[in-house]
């Protein structure tokens, strides 16, 4: 599947770090992404804020041609179709694959940040206590007194579940799945970055990819 995910390639070398790990995956021992070659590939986030949805699919979509934003076919108007009609509207449109995303559930953990004691060691150290100490008060609580114990506290931090599969409709089955973590999201573009990335090291390691 080497256009799909050309560009993602770049973003993966020249990523400066993540907030989104991979929980677990599986591919179709029958057939590989690479194998594939997709060449039309819907985008569908399926989320229940539009707003959201179109982001999602927008940001995926902008990663290579290939992707398709799945508001632009299935829409309010075609909502009561059959799932094979809406396949079939897929098909005509020349779509070979799906990629779906979604929102699978929300965790959150308490995690506890031990205090920090960022005074200085005085001891062993030759002429420490008569350069400290041999000038009164004053030089002591100059040397110490920006070194205060910072106390420990609780941290509650939630992590985002997503599931993010791709489905071959010449074939017609699911043939990759990965559901990844994501915490401190502030940002649903660049979260979406963050899941694509993975996933891409994913496919890559469980050789669904490759980079050449």
């Amino acid at each position: 599947m080497k256009n799909l995910f050309l560009t993602c390639v770049s973003l993966v070398l020249f990523s400066c770090g993540s907030n989104t790990a991979i929980v677990n995956s599986w591919k179709d021992p029958e057939t590989s992404i690479k194998e594939e070659q997709f060449k039309k590939v819907l985008v569908v986030a399926l989320v229940k804020d539009e707003a959201t949805r179109r982001t999602t699919e927008n940001r995926i979509a902008s990663i290579n041609p290939i992707f398709k934003t799945s508001y632009q076919y299935l829409n309010g108007t075609n909502l009561q179709l059959t799932n094979e009609q809406k396949v079939k509207i897929l098909k005509d449109e020349n779509f070979d694959g799906v990629l779906t995303m979604r929102l699978v559930s929300t965790e959150k953990e308490t995690n506890y940040v031990p205090g920090t004691n960022t005074s200085i060691y005085y001891g062993g150290f030759d002429g420490m206590y008569t350069g400290i100490y041999g000038y009164g008060f004053g030089n002591w609580y100059g040397m110490y007194s920006p070194n205060f114990y910072t106390p420990g506290y609780y941290q509650e931090t939630t992590y985002y579940m997503v599931e993010t599969n791709i489905f071959s409709l010449t074939k017609n089955k699911l043939i990759w799945t990965g559901t990844t973590k994501s915490s401190y999201i502030s940002d649903i573009g660049l979260t979406v970055d963050e899941i694509m990335k993975t996933l891409y090291k994913q496919m890559i390691k469980d050789g669904s990819v490759s980079q050449k």
